[in-house]
């Protein structure tokens, strides 16, 4: 799947605008937030946020600044499913979930290296991911999301039992997006 298409599908997911009384994102079009536009200089009312503003700013901050870019070379599925989650939780949280994931599967750091889980992709993160699929074949991409849909379900849990206004939105978390795309 190209990266032009999981921005569509994430807009046709996401809608237009919303401002949920419980959201605390707040005023959001095409799934992007106010506070994340404004960080692009977006200036005007969300109401008005122009979609190919949120595909620029899907691609910039959710692909390629992110290195996620780099995963879909070694495992496009893995890539897919950190992406949608780094929309939704952010592209640290995303990092850390594959991170996590890749030291806990690699056999004691006898495959690769313990790598740091600091939410940021780079050389040491693709070492890993690499050698992980060196080892175990394409069918380790399967156990890579089968992990990350379970961290982020962990997360949904922890979020809401922590915040109950979250309650409104947790059936449709793992309705939508867990295992989405998997």
């Amino acid at each position: 799947m190209t990266i032009d298409k999981l921005i569509d599908d994430v807009i046709g997911r996401e809608g237009g605008y919303s401002n949920h009384p419980a959201d605390k994102g707040g005023p959001t079009r095409w799934g992007v937030t106010e506070q994340v536009a404004r960080a692009y200089a977006y200036k005007g009312d969300m109401k008005a946020f122009p979609r190919e503003t949120a595909v620029a700013i899907y691609k910039r901050r959710y692909w390629t600044d992110v290195r996620f870019d780099q995963v879909a070379t070694v495992f496009p599925r893995v890539a897919e499913e950190m992406f949608d989650t780094g929309i939704n939780m952010g592209p640290a949280v995303a990092a850390k979930f594959l991170q996590r994931a890749l030291n806990l599967l690699n056999l004691g750091a006898t495959t690769y290296p313990d790598m740091t889980v600091d939410g940021l992709i780079g050389a040491m993160t693709i070492a890993g991911l690499k050698a992980f699929k060196d080892k175990r074949g394409v069918a380790g991409e399967v156990v890579l999301l089968k992990a990350l849909d379970g961290f982020q379900v962990g997360r949904y849990a922890d979020i809401t039992e922590a915040r109950p206004a979250n309650e409104a939105f947790f059936y449709g978390w793992l309705a939508n997006r867990v295992g989405s795309l998997a």
